[in-house]
């Protein structure tokens, strides 16, 4: 079997993984212990209007008509509106309220965590029982041992007395200036000016674009960015040291030296390239984690994105708003599994060969 036929299988065994776990959610969300009509009527509300508000919103239905309806609805991308939290908006509207903080966030903890983390792990098994290898080796256990939850409250408490710890250096004013060390960062940095219709089309037809209020944004995130990815920067680190030691020990790096080899090439041609093979499930199954969001940072230094939302709509039994998310989740988890196999695909030329 190719590479590519088996890149081709696996993308096809997403199919039923997606349909299973909806299924499973289906069945957590209306068979578990969560009821959204006395979420919606509160405690003085009788027994008639909650019968109204059943029949309205279809829980009198059989259940397998409700299976049938959820998962019609997923399928055609229908995820319906939001019956507690925000009652009648859209959960594509609310998706566009909350989604891009999260991504935002996401975006540079994974961008700290891959260009820090596995750079450092590559120089410390490069360099294995120097100063530079302890010192590199100590900071990733330190920074992966450290909760998240401990890490942010510890790094605002620093960051608001920074005058202090940074020898007169204020965060607040540093640079661009942001009154607050939390909040939700501001994204209106890029926009479109004005569109122009050409036939059915519409296009953009001016675009406007504010460095400053970028650098503010990046400043505004930066510190939760740095707790959510400081775990996955301490993980990628120490397994990048272990995979390089590995790799540069083996037979094939032996060889290419007894060729002659220049350590430049045998690094950037044989080791970086092997060494990533190990890493892949790590960088891909963290991606999603920190895409996600981590409802503690974003509590804490009050960014309120899909990880807030998350766990707001399932407190208060808003169940279109979780089922929507879950799926939206499902999604994300499946296609970073297929980007997992299409970087395996890739990077590891055994991948698809059957012995």
């Amino acid at each position: 079997m190719s590479r590519w036929r088996y890149f081709l299988r696996r993308l096809l065994l997403a199919i039923p993984v997606v349909f299973l776990a909806m299924t499973m959610t289906f069945i957590i969300i209306r068979m578990g212990p969560i009821d959204p009509v006395s979420a919606i009527i509160g405690p003085e509300g009788g027994a008639a209007q909650r019968s109204q508000i059943e029949s309205r919103l279809g829980l009198n239905d059989p259940l397998w008509e409700q299976y049938t309806s959820f998962m019609w609805n997923l399928i055609t991308f229908n995820l319906g509106q939001s019956w507690v939290i925000q009652p009648g908006r859209g959960v594509y509207s609310l998706l566009g309220t909350y989604a891009p903080r999260t991504l935002w966030l996401g975006f540079w903890s994974v961008l700290i965590a891959l260009f820090v983390g596995i750079p450092l792990g590559f120089y410390a098994g490069l360099n294995p029982n120097t100063t530079g290898d302890y010192f590199a080796s100590f900071g990733g256990i330190v920074w992966r041992s450290m909760p998240n939850f401990w890490l942010a409250v510890m790094m605002l408490a620093v960051l608001r007395q920074s005058e202090r710890f940074f020898f007169g250096l204020d965060w607040h004013t540093f640079g661009v200036e942001i009154g607050s060390l939390v909040g939700q960062p501001p994204l209106d940095f890029f926009g479109v000016t004005g569109w122009t219709t050409i036939g059915l089309l519409s296009i953009p037809s001016g675009f406007y674009f504010s460095g400053t209020t970028l650098a503010a944004s990046i400043k505004q995130v930066l510190p939760a960015a740095i707790v959510l990815g400081s775990a996955s920067m301490g993980s990628e680190m120490r397994i990048g040291r272990t995979a390089v030691l590995e790799t540069i020990n083996s037979n094939y790096v032996e060889t290419a030296k007894a060729k002659g080899l220049s350590n430049r090439i045998i690094v950037w041609k044989h080791v970086f390239r092997n060494a990533l093979i190990p890493l892949v499930p790590i960088i891909t199954n963290e991606a999603f984690v920190l895409i996600g969001g981590s409802v503690i940072v974003e509590v804490v230094f009050s960014i309120n994105g899909l990880g807030y939302l998350f766990f707001q709509a399932a407190v208060q039994g808003d169940l279109p708003l979780v089922g929507s998310l879950m799926f939206i989740f499902v999604l994300l988890i499946v296609g970073m599994n297929i980007f997992q196999d299409f970087l395996y695909t890739i990077l590891d030329p055994r991948v698809g060969y059957e012995r």
